[in-house]
C-alpha cells in the first residue's frame, strides 16, 4: 500500500512540472482551444500524452477515463469526509448485527484487523463492476453530448433545459472539481498511511505531522 501511495506521489509530482521541451505539432494546436484547456495553465499536457500525430478518438479516450476517474474521486472523496465527520448508514451492514459505524473508515476499511470481511468486500466489487458494465458507459445512438455523457436517453435533470454556454460551464465546473477531488483524495490517502508513523496522542494535531 506504501509503495502505491509513493508511486502516485510521484505520478502527481510530474503532473506538476514543467513540461519538456518539444516541437509543437499540428495535433496538438487542434485540441488547444478543448474544454478544460483554461486559466491559470491553459492548455497543459506535462506527459506528451497528445504529442505526436494525436487521433481526434485518442482525445476523446483520454477525456472519458479523465472524466470518469474526476467523477469516482468526487464520490470518494464526499465520502470519506463524510464518514469521518461520524455521518453513517442506519442499521446493519450485515445480519450478525454489526452496525456501519462498526468498521473503521479510509483504507483501514479495506486493510486491516477491522476491516470488512472479504465477502462485504466482494459485494462492493460486484456492485461497481455492474455499474461499470450496465451504466456507467455512453451507449452509441442514443443522443449523447459528449464524452461522458451517460444519460443515455433515459435521465435528463433539466440539462436539454441549459443553453449552449450554461453546458459548457457545467462541464468545465465538473473537470475542474474532478480533477481537485483525484489530488483531493490522494491527500487523503497519503496522509492517512503518514500520520501514523510519527503519531503521538500526546501531542497536539500539529504535533502529529513533525
Amino acid at each position: 500500500m506504501k509503495s502505491a501511495i509513493v508511486a502516485a506521489l510521484i505520478g502527481s509530482a510530474a503532473a506538476f512540472a514543467p513540461a519538456p521541451a518539444v516541437k509543437t505539432t499540428t495535433a496538438i494546436r487542434a485540441f488547444e482551444d478543448e474544454l478544460g484547456a483554461q486559466p491559470p495553465l491553459g492548455f497543459f499536457d506535462p506527459l506528451g500524452l497528445l504529442n505526436g500525430d494525436v487521433s481526434q478518438e485518442r482525445f476523446d479516450r483520454l477525456r472519458y477515463v479523465e472524466i470518469k476517474h474526476g467523477r469516482i474521486s468526487m464520490l470518494a472523496f464526499l465520502g470519506n469526509i463524510i464518514t469521518r465527520a461520524g455521518i453513517y448508514l442506519p442499521g446493519n451492514i450485515d445480519y450478525s448485527g454489526d452496525s456501519f459505524d462498526s468498521y473503521p473508515h479510509g483504507i483501514a476499511a479495506l486493510i486491516g484487523p477491522n476491516a470488512i470481511p472479504f465477502n462485504g468486500q466482494g459485494q462492493l466489487i460486484a456492485f461497481i463492476g455492474f455499474l461499470e458494465i450496465a451504466v456507467m458507459k455512453d451507449v452509441p445512438g442514443t443522443g449523447n453530448e459528449f464524452v461522458g455523457d451517460f444519460r443515455n436517453g433515459y435521465i435528463d435533470f433539466g440539462w436539454d433545459d441549459f443553453d449552449e454556454e450554461t453546458k459548457l460551464s457545467k462541464r468545465a465546473i465538473e473537470l475542474n472539481n474532478g480533477r481537485a477531488a483525484q489530488l483531493g483524495i490522494l491527500g487523503l490517502m497519503v496522509h492517512e498511511e503518514i500520520i501514523p508513523l510519527g503519531y503521538d496522542a500526546d501531542l497536539p494535531i500539529i504535533g502529529h505531522l513533525v
